[in-house]
């Protein structure tokens, strides 16, 4: 049998305001292994969210943090897929009427498309996009994620003097449905309501592909508080306006292990449907080295879920 030392391994990185989290990654997409996790904290004012403004404030102490945790890995291979929270960017599904060339061509329509509606300088963006579908009337349906080159360069810089390599660079949204992937494609028409780490995220497919996407950050708010429960209602009433005609099979739900059930409960509430949970620990095996309950995992999935895009 194959040691798997020499297997292949991913790692994924979580940069969050309290903390940076490593999962180490090993196996295969189909059956991923947890070798080892890792984590170290942030003191308080050292990162800031913002979409404009230099994220961290304390340079040397997010280098060293991310230093620490990752030696705690045990992991020569330097290269690392990193996610971010969602609000330090946009995520937008657009629809152009317009046919495009060359990704060249494609990225300068999409951003003067965007240039009244997104709260930085276009100019000074980092845009990537995704061709979902292409619409009845001949429309092409991209989704589209947006980051200030100022914001992401400061962290790709950091990460470099912290002696890692970062390929690739993410919003929590993508990778905890990457986490989840296989769950979410048994069932094409569904909603994934999320709360991680103080962020409420919404996401509605149709078909296996995303046609709704909100993301609200309620750090402060727990998984049964009534403001979050008002926004999930409120969520759900904005995407029943805009597809009238689209009702979800399944009601996927994801939140802190200690309000899961609470936060089912104000769910199937919301939405009339019993929901179904979606725990980390029946996503990877957990190695010899790495925690396997779900208290333990979950402020990891987002992590796990990056580092699965390069397994």
């Amino acid at each position: 049998m194959r040691n798997s030392f020499f297997s292949k391994t991913s790692t994924g990185l979580e940069i969050s305001p309290g903390r940076v989290t490593f999962a180490l990654v090993g196996g295969s997409v189909a059956s991923p292994r947890i070798d080892r996790v890792a984590s170290s904290p942030l003191p308080a004012n050292a990162l800031r969210i913002s979409i404009r403004e230099l994220n961290v404030l304390d340079a040397e102490c997010f280098v060293n943090s991310v230093r620490s945790a990752h030696n705690l890995l045990l992991c020569r291979n330097n290269k690392v897929s990193v996610t971010l929270p969602d609000s330090v960017g946009r995520i937008v599904l657009l629809d152009l009427e317009t046919r495009f060339k060359s990704r060249l061509e494609a990225l300068d329509l999409i951003r003067w498309k965007l240039k009244k509606s997104i709260p930085f300088d276009l100019a000074d963006t980092h845009l990537d996009y995704q061709q979902l579908a292409v619409r009845e009337n001949g429309d092409l349906a991209l989704l589209v994620a947006l980051v200030s080159r100022t914001v992401i360069s400061q962290y790709e810089g950091l990460l470099t003097e912290a002696g890692l390599t970062p390929a690739r660079i993410d919003f929590n949204s993508f990778n905890l449905c990457r986490a989840f992937e296989r769950r979410l494609s048994l069932s094409e028409d569904c909603i994934l309501i999320s709360f991680y780490d103080g962020t409420l995220g919404i996401m509605a497919f149709t078909q296996g592909a995303p046609e709704f996407i909100r993301t609200k950050d309620l750090s402060g708010t727990l998984a049964v508080d009534n403001r979050l429960f008002m926004e999930v209602n409120s969520s759900l009433l904005i995407y029943r306006e805009r597809f009238p005609d689209h009702t979800a099979q399944t009601i996927f739900c994801m939140a802190p292990p200690e309000l899961a059930q609470n936060f089912l409960e104000m769910v199937a509430e919301a939405t009339g449907l019993s929901p179904v949970p979606l725990e980390i620990k029946t996503v990877v095996t957990p190695g010899e080295n790495s925690p396997g309950d779900q208290k333990a995992l979950f402020p990891c999935t987002a992590a796990i879920g990056a580092a699965l895009r390069s397994l």
